[in-house]
């Protein structure tokens, strides 16, 4: 199997796209997690309020993040962990917009990721009562982890994309995506410098 690619996931401080507080990865190579990262990033200026109901959610408070790096900084690291991988996460469009709307607060190049949705494949690949990631990934045999820990959900869709990549008999994700018929998109760069 030549099933390659990162999984993200972003944790946002506020209702804004633009707020992200933490990332977390999870590189693939020949459908097999082979390493994984997170960190906390101090979120855009004008986007840096924190929420209760997503402190409820993450558990992450405004002085977790005062001595993390900001976007700007992060976004290498972001690109140096994935370099050209295609990118999966669960509910793709959520954290890709992270990814356009952090990079437009900040006036960085947003990268053209391809991506991928665990969700949409899930749907595609389970009969499930809920699509949620707990239940999903759990389906997938990843049962034990901390809903809402960046890198524990990003480590989660990972699993989810191996586990039914195996059930598609798919060497790779484009034959994958192929397979089960979704779609790898791009981030459009004109929409997300818009944004």
């Amino acid at each position: 199997m030549s099933l390659d690619f990162t999984a993200i996931d972003f944790e946002t401080a506020n209702s804004s796209s633009a707020s992200a507080c933490a990332v977390g990865l999870a590189r693939v190579r020949g459908g097999r997690i082979v390493a994984t990262a997170g960190w906390l990033i101090r979120p855009p200026e004008g986007h840096d309020r924190f929420f209760e109901l997503n402190i409820g959610i993450h558990g992450i408070r405004p002085e977790h993040v005062v001595d993390a790096k900001g976007w700007s900084e992060q976004l290498d690291d972001i690109a140096a962990f994935a370099g050209a991988d295609v990118l999966v996460a669960h509910n793709a469009g959520f954290d890709m917009a992270v990814l356009r709307r952090a990079c437009a607060a900040t006036g960085d190049i947003c990268p053209p990721y391809r991506y991928a949705c665990s969700l949409q494949l899930a749907r595609r690949t389970y009969d499930l009562p809920s699509y949620r990631l707990p239940i999903v990934a759990a389906e997938a045999g990843f049962a034990e982890f901390r809903h809402h820990d960046a890198t524990a959900d990003a480590a989660a869709s990972a699993a989810i994309m191996i586990d039914a990549a195996r059930r598609w008999d798919a060497p790779d994700i484009d034959a994958l995506a192929e397979a089960s018929r979704i779609r790898i998109c791009e981030i459009d760069t004109a929409v997300a410098a818009a944004a």
